[in-house]
């Protein structure tokens, strides 16, 4: 790229004094063939070098946004559950923000061509006529000027805009994601209004950019044909004078008009400015500090785990809790108290701000990411399948075979469901209709088909019945036996099966105990719904 703006910047410069040299020699009645070749030559090489250098800039840009994209979606992969960044601000980061930014040194080479351009412009017409140049170099305070004031009316304006569409990017994703929810309540028009809240805030910040382009465009609109007017009259005289020749006359303005190239290059300057604060937006991320990669490996063991006064934010507070290997455990508590955020600390997903998680005697800070993963399964109320396959989604992250999977997919009770559909474990995800119990019996086929060393369920048998979620709890004590399983439920029958309850109360562990023994305490029954306890005994 640098080689084609240098042509073009030298066929640029060499241009002028190509016509003027024609000119003359077609107005003088000379043999012209000559200095015509010669101004086709040139101007042929400009226009190659710029088709080429279009061509380079796409390609430039397109790659230089493909490497930021991976480095921005390395480190926020990287940052996890930890991520200051909503899921709508992220992905406008790694959309437009990496667009923008991928553009920066193409813009750069332009304007340092354009700069070059304008220099040299400058020395062929003092040599041309010394005149000329000090009539030129009175404008350039003026084009200064125009351009340090529109960037800096610009510059703030651009942030504004690139952080609102951010901002407005997470409300809408949001809202697309609770579709059914805001239907089923009749909140739509609320919703709309509040995904929209920031919508004047990026109107103010779009109509300061174009306002301030609007100035600079008539601006400069009379700056360059007001400095063509003052150039052609003072070459005027020179004519007059005997000084310069009518292509003279015709290279001057081409050499002004080359050296007034920055001006006309300052809507690129704009250009400049977002992707300055878009590469602004991306260091934010890339700059933000990831968990450190643990580098040792695993301990031998059965999936002890255990928590040493663990404290995340205001969902935990110094909890100190062992959850000793091939038990099964239920947490149980009120919205709120902190379950989901226990199982992620015991699995690894989050760091405790204080305290340790470990992992049959080692701390999973200090454990690769890549083998505390192969051990522990997740399974989750929610779950996002990923893939392009219903066998892709339960193979997912690991290398299991086309018979793990449907060995995992039957211990799910889920494998006739699969098996009718038109191409079985081969139907795409986007032609599988799968209802939420069904979603869930495919997200924990996926967290048993690596048959790992620890089981977590987050709550992810809410959506099937009770004869289904006692056939699927029954398949896996069957197929991963001795196993370590630890479960967020809000059943009586699922805590009546485990061998312990973890109670959690505002944060903290209220106790630890078999269900029958709880079940004696009001506080411990009103943690179930009011149907719960109405219908189901313990054992």
């Amino acid at each position: 790229m640098v080689v084609t703006a240098l042509a073009a910047t030298a066929a640029s410069l060499l241009l002028p004094s190509a016509l003027a040299a024609a000119a003359d020699a077609v107005i003088g009645g000379h043999s012209g063939w000559r200095p015509v070749l010669w101004l086709l030559l040139v101007g042929g090489v400009e226009i190659a070098a710029d088709v080429v250098g279009g061509v380079l800039i796409a390609r430039l840009t397109s790659s230089a946004s493909a490497w930021l994209r991976r480095r921005v979606a390395d480190r926020l992969f990287a940052l996890g559950t930890r991520s200051p960044f909503a899921e709508g601000d992220a992905i406008s980061r790694l959309t437009g923000d990496c667009v923008g930014a991928g553009g920066i040194v193409p813009i750069v080479v332009q304007l340092g061509s354009a700069t070059v351009i304008s220099t040299g412009a400058v020395v062929l017409l003092a040599l041309l006529d010394w005149r000329l140049a000090l009539v030129f170099l009175g404008s350039i305070p003026f084009a200064l000027l125009l351009a340090r004031t529109h960037l800096r009316n610009t510059a703030d304006d651009v942030l504004a805009y690139q952080r609102v569409s951010g901002e407005l990017a997470a409300r809408l994703l949001d809202a697309v994601a609770g579709l059914r929810t805001i239907a089923a309540s009749g909140t739509a028009d609320r919703e709309a209004e509040r995904v929209l809240r920031p919508l004047p805030r990026l109107t103010l910040a779009g109509r300061g950019m174009w306002r301030t382009q609007a100035r600079m465009v008539w601006r400069a609109a009379l700056l360059l044909p007001a400095v063509e007017l003052v150039a052609l009259t003072a070459a005027g005289f020179g004519v007059l004078d005997g000084r310069l020749t009518i292509g003279d006359v015709l290279a001057a303005l081409g050499y002004v008009a080359l050296g007034m190239g920055l001006v006309t290059q300052i809507p690129l300057l704009i250009t400049l400015s977002r992707a300055r604060s878009c590469a602004q937006r991306l260091a934010e991320v890339l700059d933000a500090d990831a968990p450190d990669r643990g580098r040792l490996g695993l301990l031998p063991g059965n999936g002890a785990l255990e928590l040493r006064g663990v404290t995340v934010g205001t969902a935990l507070t110094d909890v100190d809790l062992v959850v000793p290997a091939g038990t099964f455990t239920a947490i149980v508590g009120h919205s709120g108290s902190g379950k989901s955020t226990l199982v992620s600390v015991l699995g690894g997903l989050r760091a405790p701000d204080a305290g340790e998680a470990l992992l049959d005697g080692r701390g999973l800070h200090h454990l690769r990411p890549e083998e505390l993963r192969a051990v522990i399964g997740y399974g989750f109320e929610r779950p996002s399948l990923l893939g392009a396959t219903v066998a892709d989604a339960v193979g997912y992250g690991s290398w299991a075979g086309d018979t793990a999977v449907r060995g995992a997919c039957r211990t799910a009770q889920i494998h006739d469901v699969v098996a009718r559909l038109p191409h079985g474990y081969q139907t795409p995800l986007t032609e599988t209709p799968l209802s939420g119990g069904e979603a869930q019996r495919l997200g924990l086929a996926r967290a048993i088909v690596h048959n790992p060393r620890v089981l977590l369920l987050d709550d992810a048998t809410a959506s099937l019945d009770t004869v289904t979620e006692a056939a699927v709890e029954h398949a896996i004590s069957a197929v991963l036996p001795g196993r370590t399983r630890v479960v967020v439920t809000h059943r009586t029958t699922t805590a009546s099966r485990a061998d312990a309850v973890v109670w959690l109360d505002n944060g903290r562990v209220r106790a630890v105990a078999p269900h029958a023994r709880l079940w004696r305490l009001p506080e411990y029954r009103a943690v179930f719904t009011e149907e719960a306890v109405f219908t189901e005994e313990p054992a």
